[in-house]
């Protein structure tokens, strides 16, 4: 089973760890405001899951990701 409508995507950080992550399809594309995170970090995201890398994010929204 994947994630609802493609809201959720897991983010690979640097140090190898994985962050789920909200996307807000009514923001604009380059805005930090897009990508929330909300899960806890994890080694193994779900088989079905799209992960995206963190290069690929905003710069604010990339430090978001280690205050978890």
């Amino acid at each position: 089973m994947g994630l609802k409508h493609k809201k959720y995507v897991y983010v690979l950080r640097d140090d190898g760890w994985y962050v789920k992550v909200r996307i807000i399809k009514s923001a604009p594309e380059d805005s930090a405001e897009r990508y929330m995170p909300i899960g806890p970090k994890t080694k193994k995201p779900p088989l079905t899951a799209t992960i995206i890398k963190e290069e690929q994010l905003p710069p604010e929204a990339r430090s978001k990701l280690y205050q978890l």
